[in-house]
């Protein structure tokens, strides 16, 4: 059974990586905002795919909606248009893939 101390850092861990990488992301694509932004944006991104996993199940049509979602608030909280905005989120997958395989499973 795993503890609820257990979930919650891992849910930490996984919101500071988030964070990190988005907030570095966001900055090469010329982002001025902040680290806030960058928490705000790791926050959102991770309840919109909670949710709808959650009410779709998992699968490709859950996870797409959610990225579109996703990229809505990426634009909105960066204020970017959608090419940016989906530059983003594909340049943040990219990162948060490679830096999976290389840690070790939470």
């Amino acid at each position: 059974m795993v503890s609820n101390i257990s979930v919650l850092l891992n849910f930490i861990v996984a919101l500071i990586i988030s964070t990190v990488i988005i907030y570095y992301v966001a900055r090469f694509f010329g982002a001025k905002d902040s680290l806030t932004t960058a928490v705000i944006a790791a926050l959102i991104g991770s309840a919109v795919y909670t949710l709808f996993y959650y009410v779709l199940g998992y699968g490709l049509l859950p996870a797409l909606i959610a990225g579109i979602v996703w990229l809505l608030v990426l634009q909105k909280l960066y204020t970017i248009g959608w090419l940016r905005a989906l530059a983003i989120a594909v340049f943040i997958w990219i990162v948060t893939s490679v830096i999976g395989w290389f840690l070790p499973v939470l």
